[in-house]
């Protein structure tokens, strides 16, 4: 029989998928805003260009750009849910109003959309509103999505399901940078702890 143990916690990511107009005008207080409830950033990426679909393109405007944030202060697993659900309320925070514009997915009123996820040294996953065949239920209507999963010979491998913009080349390059970050933070919380000790870092 085996003993339920806490896994060590993970590291908290986020992709931020705007138009151009938003960055310019909300991103400096929004980020401030997210360093606030998920403490210090250890990982930024400058605007790279979106266009693995135009799925997004009505609802958010375009030219559309992603940045992507890695957060130094590492999160209990369980606590993705909770995660999922602020930066949902995020995005209706920063919606326009309600006749300000029309169309889209969701009446047009999203200007930003916001993926978190959690990287560990075996897997990414991310958080979705959507259920799907690979996806695991985790309550209040959020489900954990399976995004890659870590081989030490080969690195990140793309699963059938994964989506197309996690699965580039430069997707996987910038999460293993993220995950080399979460190893460091692990193993040195490893070390710091009194012997005997298996605390999550």
């Amino acid at each position: 029989m085996s003993t339920p143990r806490e896994p060590s916690p993970g590291k908290l990511v986020l992709s931020v998928l705007a138009a151009a107009d938003w960055w310019d005008v909300a991103w400096p207080e929004f980020r401030a805003e997210l360093v606030e409830r998920f403490g210090p950033v250890d990982y930024e990426t400058p605007l790279l260009p979106f266009d693995h679909t135009a799925y997004y393109d009505e609802e958010l405007g375009t030219p559309l750009a992603r940045r992507l944030l890695g957060f130094a202060r590492l999160v209990p697993l369980d606590r993705l849910v909770a995660v999922k659900l602020a930066t949902n309320a995020d995005e209706r925070a920063q919606a326009r109003p309600a006749n300000g514009h029309s169309g889209g997915q969701s009446g047009g009123s999203r200007r930003v959309n916001l993926d978190p996820g959690l990287i560990t040294l075996e897997r990414f996953v991310l958080a979705s509103g959507k259920n799907f065949t690979h996806r695991v239920y985790l309550g209040q209507g959020i489900w954990a999505d399976l995004t890659l999963i870590y081989n030490k010979k080969t690195g990140w491998v793309v699963l059938p399901w994964t989506f197309p913009d996690y699965a580039t080349e430069d997707m996987k390059r910038r999460l293993t940078e993220l995950r080399a970050l979460y190893k460091t933070t692990v193993e040195t919380a490893a070390k710091a702890a009194p012997e005997g000790a298996h605390e999550c870092p």
